[in-house]
Parts: structure tokens; C-alpha cells; sequence
């Protein structure tokens, strides 16, 4: 897979989400949250996201349940310029990560930018804390 998100420090343990049986999902996939604590592979920009895979999901080994780091320190790939300290969100582009909108909040918030990217495919540090507040819509 292209752009997996790698895992540097592990903050906390993955937590089990629940998958389709048929569905391959690669270590590293960055996760859309859906109803019922059910994850897929993310695929929108700014989808609401539960963490990132911690193991490979073939699609024919049955499994329904997934585990997902949901806080970490990892390097993910970038789809634009990213600043330090900013709130980055999922980007259009799967597994990449860009400065999230000033309305974008809750769940929609991969985490925070431990480095400065100067544009697309460039790989930084970020502290993935989903669902962490957005300074940027109070301000």
C-alpha cells in the first residue's frame, strides 16, 4: 500500500473496531468511522476518522474485528503544506493528512502536526489523537 501511516510511539493500546468479514484493510490504513464503532478504509476529504490499523485484515480471513491505535505518534504522508502545531485532518487523497478547516472539529481531527511539511507526499510526525479539538473554530 501507498502511504501507510508507521506507528513511532505507541501511546496507548489499539482498540477493536469492527470490520466487514469480506474487506482487506493493510496496517497502516488510516479509518473512517461509521456507525456502530464500525471502521472502513477512509476515503474522503475531512471523513470522520476512528484511528489507524494496527494489524492486516486480509479480505478472506473472516475476521469482523480490527484493532485500531487511536492515539500515537506516527508518520503519516502529507497532501499539502502542513505547519507545525496545526490540526490536521484526513485529506481527499487516501492515507494523507492535510491542515484541517477551521470548521472541521471532532472527529473529523486526525491529530496534531509534530513537524512542517512544504506540500504533497512529504512524510511528517503527527500525534494521531482522534477526535481532539480544532483550536481554529474558536478563534
Amino acid at each position: 500500500m501507498a502511504h501507510e501511516a508507521t506507528l513511532l510511539y505507541q501511546l496507548e493500546l489499539p482498540v477493536p473496531f469492527t470490520v466487514a468479514a469480506g474487506t482487506a484493510i493493510e496496517k497502516g490504513t488510516l479509518l473512517k468511522l461509521t456507525d456502530g464503532m464500525v471502521a472502513i478504509a477512509h476515503s474522503g476529504d475531512e471523513d470522520a476518522v476512528c484511528g489507524i490499523a494496527a494489524e492486516e485484515k486480509t479480505a478472506t480471513d473472516g475476521k469482523t474485528q480490527l484493532a485500531v491505535y487511536i492515539r500515537g505518534i506516527f508518520k503519516m504522508y502529507t497532501s499539502a503544506a502542513v505547519t507545525v502545531g496545526d490540526a490536521v485532518a484526513a485529506s481527499a487523497t487516501a492515507n494523507e493528512v492535510k491542515t484541517a478547516d477551521a470548521s472541521c472539529v471532532g472527529a473529523k481531527i486526525v491529530g496534531i502536526a509534530y513537524e512542517t511539511s512544504g506540500g504533497d507526499d512529504e512524510t511528517i510526525l503527527v500525534l494521531v489523537n482522534c477526535g481532539c479539538v480544532n483550536n481554529k473554530a474558536y478563534a
